[in-house]
């Protein structure tokens, strides 16, 4: 069908629906569904608003993530929906229950992991992997909250395992003062993670081997290149980019944070912003009117290519069969998972 037929589909659907569907979208999704959101925002933003709506349907424009924690934190009441089933995340697929568990297992031959090491995943992770965290004393968390979340699970114990994203968790340790020696990476496809024992007891941030695969676009040379150009400009990027890009940056924070920094900005000023294409490109538009000019850090078009995957056609589709009554892509975590994963995510609620 055409482009246009699409959306009057949509549309139509919409309005059959009424109030027994919102639709959340995270702020990397493409323009032609994000023009639907009832709700945008980061993942801890949208983790929150899938908790607090009341809707019967929550349609999450996202990746498959996002829907379980929208599903993890619903009501009974309530089923959680993603368009395309496709719609999924390399960063988390870098991270499975099996390499964890291996990973828990082998730490617990140099040390005592359950005394010693508090497990911390990053929301861009499976629910099963929010479950190992809950049933080993741990934690989520997300780019907004990584610092305040660091802070508990060192709290709780002397080390902290952080998995998947190496960059925000090296970012976050920076932050803190710990020194590069004592954050060592977690190689899964290596034996004992291609550590030494004595480079175990000495960390104090295990980093699993983990990147987002947008944010490694992002290089220092990108930055220098602008600064030459621009003396005046500012650089914000968001903390999944390498610690190179970050600590060559003016500002680093979450997607929400960059909105708000950028937004804020006095008129007139220019930005280089190393995130995903679609958020650049729309926070672009919304700024334009005050002079203020924002470009995207890298030369080569990168984008989120899984959330991509959630487009007009797969939206049309599955809100025309809620509308007739027929659930699609269901996305419903196995309560023996989701106990212990909620778990997980109401403390960092709590926490953040």
């Amino acid at each position: 069908m055409s482009d246009a037929e699409c959306h009057a589909r949509i549309r139509a659907a919409r309005g059959r629906l009424g109030s027994k569907a919102v639709l959340l979208c995270h702020h990397y999704q493409r323009a032609d569904v994000y023009q639907y959101a009832d709700l945008t925002g980061d993942s801890l933003k949208l983790a929150r608003l899938a908790a607090a709506t009341d809707a019967e349907y929550i349609v999450f424009c996202g990746v498959h993530f996002m829907a379980e924690v929208a599903d993890i934190l619903s009501g009974p009441g309530q089923t959680a929906i993603l368009p395309d089933l496709a719609a999924g995340c390399s960063m988390a697929d870098m991270a499975n229950l099996a390499r964890v568990e291996r990973c828990w297992r082998e730490l617990g031959e140099v040390l005592n992991a359950e005394e010693r090491v508090t497990p911390v995943t990053y929301i861009n992770s499976a629910a099963d992997l929010k479950a190992f965290c809950g049933r080993h004393g741990g934690i989520t968390c997300t780019s907004s909250n990584a610092r305040a979340i660091t802070e508990w699970a060192f709290g709780q114990r002397e080390k902290i395992l952080f998995f998947p994203d190496q960059h925000l968790g090296r970012w976050t340790g920076h932050g803190m003062g710990i020194p590069f020696d004592e954050m060592p990476v977690w190689d899964a496809d290596l034996e004992c993670g291609g550590l030494a024992p004595e480079q175990i007891r000495k960390a104090r941030l295990l980093l699993w081997k983990g990147h987002c695969s947008v944010h490694q676009m992002f290089q220092p040379a990108h930055i220098e290149k602008f600064r030459a150009e621009h003396p005046e400009g500012l650089v914000i990027s968001h903390p999944e980019c390498c610690f190179e890009v970050c600590a060559r940056s003016d500002h680093v924070g979450s997607t929400e944070r960059i909105v708000q920094v950028i937004k804020e900005a006095p008129p007139n000023t220019r930005w280089l912003v190393g995130t995903e294409l679609n958020l650049v490109n729309r926070l672009a538009q919304d700024v334009k009117g005050e002079g203020k000019i924002v470009q995207f850090m890298s030369p080569i078009v990168c984008m989120c290519s899984t959330m991509q995957r959630i487009d007009p056609p797969h939206l049309a589709w599955t809100l025309e069969n809620l509308a007739d009554g027929c659930v699609v892509n269901r996305i419903a975590v196995p309560e023996h998972e989701a106990e212990p994963a909620r778990l997980t995510l109401e403390r960092m609620l709590a926490v953040s």
